[in-house]
């Protein structure tokens, strides 16, 4: 008899990574399964590597509070597993007394979730705070408890830990088909390897509809967020102390300019809804795009310092907003679905 799993988690990202670290702190039998030759290579390999700092979205979101509760939990996460991770401060820089309004409504926004050391800045102090800046600045918002994280190694180091202590780690699993009899899911992947479960959760990033509608739970659409990165050279004289943030746009953040913690500089990214749940293609017309854009905040930023670049796909639903619930369709079943930014800075919040 094939061995019965108290709990199966679908997608080894960030956020099922971080749920599988905190369920093996219960006595419970856990597995942890993706479709991917490792962890990680879903949405969380493309991350921008922010814990972001809780101003950009107002308190009415789910993904709201647990980005304010997830900020606050990366000190003690980096003591206990020692991953690259720095609290170097957030900037979003504004260049019109219109955009200063907006930038005034992140600061209220922030207070009123709760976000820490919230400070509305003028010229002399921005380019105090960041001397690379366009000095045609007239002002911003400085957030210092914002940081960055090598995504990478925070979900690599979350499964190690979840692995120590028992969870099965099972890859180049492609759920196919679900069929929950006698209180016992039986879960077989596309190759024709099987495992049970009592519990499912359900954190397959982009294809969590799909997982979804194979365990007979909720019809939902993820539409996928294409964002284009491109990777700066250690050399580059246009690294910031700071992660700079342009004051933002409807459906964006914008083109941002990323410290990282390796020490290269991260520029972009892009944001355009696709269909296209395979296509991780970068491409010319949007390199000039980002650089132009990026050269606005740090005029210093060249194209001749790229040594790599990437795509990522976010998971959109409608709302815009995270969805973790319990299932009220298919039984023992959690989603965990929707997990876009500030999913990183909220994985640990959302492990909870």
């Amino acid at each position: 008899m094939r061995k019965i799993y108290d709990v199966a988690i679908i997608g080894a990202g960030v956020s099922g990574a971080g749920i599988a670290r905190k369920l093996s702190q219960y006595q419970l039998e856990v597995v942890l399964v993706d479709k991917e030759a490792d962890v990680g290579f879903g949405t969380s390999k493309a991350n921008s590597g922010i814990v972001h700092a809780g101003f950009h979205t107002s308190s009415n979101y789910l993904k709201t509070k647990l980005e304010i509760q997830g900020n606050l939990m990366f000190d003690q996460l980096q003591k206990e597993l020692d991953f690259p991770f720095r609290r170097c401060g957030i900037l979003v820089v504004a260049f019109r007394e219109e955009e200063m309004k907006t930038v005034e409504a992140l600061n209220r926004q922030g207070f009123e979730n709760g976000a820490i050391g919230l400070e509305i800045c003028g010229k002399n102090r921005l380019l105090e705070l960041e001397p690379k800046l366009n000095p045609e600045v007239i002002g911003g918002l400085h957030a210092p408890s914002g940081g960055i994280v090598e995504p990478y190694r925070f979900v690599y180091s979350l499964v190690e830990s979840a692995k120590k202590n028992g969870v099965a780690l099972v890859l180049n699993f492609q759920v196919v088909s679900a069929e929950f009899v006698d209180n016992v899911y039986s879960i077989t992947a596309s190759d024709g390897r099987g495992m049970r479960a009592k519990n499912v959760i359900n954190a397959a990033g982009i294809h969590a509809d799909t997982v979804s509608m194979l365990f007979q739970a909720e019809e939902f659409k993820i539409t996928p967020r294409k964002g284009e990165e491109y990777l700066l050279d250690r050399e580059s004289k246009a690294h910031p102390s700071r992660v700079i943030f342009p004051v933002p746009s409807t459906n964006s953040k914008g083109m941002l300019v990323i410290p990282t913690v390796d020490g290269t500089t991260m520029v972009g990214p892009t944001a355009r809804d696709t269909e296209n749940k395979e296509d991780l293609t970068t491409t010319a017309d949007n390199l000039e795009r980002v650089f132009n854009s990026a050269r606005n905040l740090i005029p210093s930023i060249s194209e001749r310092d790229i040594i790599t670049s990437f795509a990522g796909l976010r998971p959109i639903l409608p709302g815009n907003d995270f969805y973790i619930n319990v299932s009220a369709k298919a039984p023992n079943f959690i989603q965990v679905a929707g997990i876009q930014s500030p999913g990183l800075t909220a994985a640990p919040a959302i492990a909870e």
